[in-house]
């Protein structure tokens, strides 16, 4: 037996493959199966079954489209309410592997139809498990994701309740060298604590998870609840689009690069002035020369998750970028949370038609009043250590629809923790507010304020 762990750093998520006598199982895999294509190759083995331990909400998941290509049947829980070919696969339920069997457990407290999976070998002897969404390494998995998405929903307070009995009851039971091996990592939105490392036993955990420690059930639901991350806009409608099953990867992106022109003579083309303009070069670019409108969401390594917390699911736009490779990439990127389908069209940019002044960062300590200082941090973010003591608050994701509470009688400066997502909030502001104001981009020079 061999357990592959797959990482998408990008999301902070991971997928598994198990192989054993030929036969492969993947796990929560990620929207492009090529990598258990290639695994199963390698191996001169095949793919037979593929488990979803949940409808994810921060990704778009491959699980039909190996069904498709391999024949592999789907195990879920029947909770899911799936709208695909499946099996049922809750306490009680088994698959044979080779010689190694996977026992499914019902882990209700992230969502409703949460299941993990405990991998037995041929000596009947359990050796990992697999905990989605509900166990991470350091922490475990948010319970509010679920109250308006998916077949059965449920209030954040009630599955924190859940998962404080699933961790107790189903997890924690486990022998301390059973291996453990979650969904998400540090840096997803699926916790509030992850750790950096990888994978972990349930021994290590049972010492140094919070959330294993003994406590009340009033006080483990008071503790998870709090400090919370925000919620991404696109979170809800992946839950969608993972109940029904995607559309093939390479599909999806083909059609995307046959309908949407790559071209640098942007000034040829008629753009829709109600469609959102998403220019991913670096801000120096961006501020020496863009388009009109255009908002400056960088290629970073969170490229994705801001881009489906800015826009709606559903909501066209543009996307620019400096080269026709960064662009292909940009779209396979944004394939991965499901919004492919809604780039209009894809540019490369090379000259706008406006710019955006550069800020002289000596003036913020002189003249501090003289500026309506906007922080686009995120709440805890804030909590923690707020940076200018008249900054009006206004998270990112909230930033499109509340420009309007932004005093304009002063020129404006947006800030954040490190110039990444401030590129992208002045940008904002400059679009809605259409000129009314002055607005500059503190960007980098923040870190030396704080």
């Amino acid at each position: 037996m061999e357990i592959k762990q797959f990482e998408d750093k990008n999301l902070a998520h991971y997928s598994y493959a198990i192989i054993s006598n030929g036969e492969v199982a993947v796990i929560d895999p990620s929207r492009n199966p090529q990598p258990y294509y290639d695994f199963a190759k390698e191996n001169n083995a095949r793919i037979t079954t593929v488990i979803e331990t949940h409808p994810h909400a921060d990704f778009v998941s491959s699980h039909l489209e190996i069904h498709r290509h391999t024949g592999a049947a789907i195990y879920v829980s029947k909770l899911l309410g799936a709208e695909y070919p499946h099996e049922t696969f809750d306490d009680g339920d088994a698959i044979v592997l080779g010689k190694i069997t996977l026992k499914a457990l019902n882990t209700p407290g992230h969502s409703p139809d949460s299941i993990s999976i405990i991998v037995i070998d041929g000596d009947g002897k359990e050796v990992a498990v697999f905990t989605g969404d509900t166990l991470f390494i350091g922490d475990c998995g948010r319970p509010d994701l679920r109250e308006q998405a998916g077949a059965i929903t449920a209030a954040r307070a009630e599955l924190a309740k859940q998962m404080y009995h699933s961790l107790r009851q189903k997890l924690m039971p486990l022998p301390d060298d059973v291996l453990v091996y979650p969904a998400h990592g540090e840096g997803s939105l699926c916790g509030k604590g992850l750790s950096n490392q990888k994978s972990s036993t349930m021994g290590a955990e049972r010492i140094s998870n919070w959330s294993l420690q003994n406590m009340s059930e009033a006080d483990f639901v008071k503790e998870l609840l709090a400090d919370q991350p925000f919620i991404p806009k696109y979170f809800t409608f992946d839950v969608g689009i993972n109940k029904k099953g995607a559309d093939d990867f390479a599909t999806g992106i083909s059609t995307v690069e046959k309908k949407n022109h790559i071209t640098s003579d942007v000034g040829a083309l008629s753009l829709d002035p109600g469609i959102l303009i998403i220019d991913t070069r670096p801000q120096r670019q961006f501020k020496k020369s863009h388009l009109k409108n255009a908002i400056n969401l960088m290629n970073d390594s969170k490229f994705e998750t801001w881009l489906g917390s800015i826009v709606h699911p559903g909501e066209k736009f543009y996307l620019m970028g400096h080269n026709e490779t960064v662009l292909n990439e940009l779209i396979e990127r944004i394939a991965k949370i499901g919004y492919e389908k809604q780039i209009a069209s894809a540019f490369i940019l090379e000259y706008g038609n406006t710019a955006m002044p550069l800020f002289d960062n000596k003036a913020i300590k002189e003249n501090e009043d003289d500026y309506t200082i906007i922080d686009i941090r995120n709440a805890s973010e804030v909590k923690s250590h707020k940076i200018f003591a008249n900054a009006i608050h206004i998270p990112l994701h909230e930033l499109r629809e509340r420009t309007n509470e932004i005093p304009v009688h002063k020129p404006i400066l947006v800030h954040c923790a490190g110039g990444y997502r401030s590129a992208a909030g002045s940008s904002i502001i400059k679009s809605k507010l259409n000129g009314h104001s002055q607005v500059f981009d503190l960007s980098e020079a923040v870190k030396r304020i704080k």
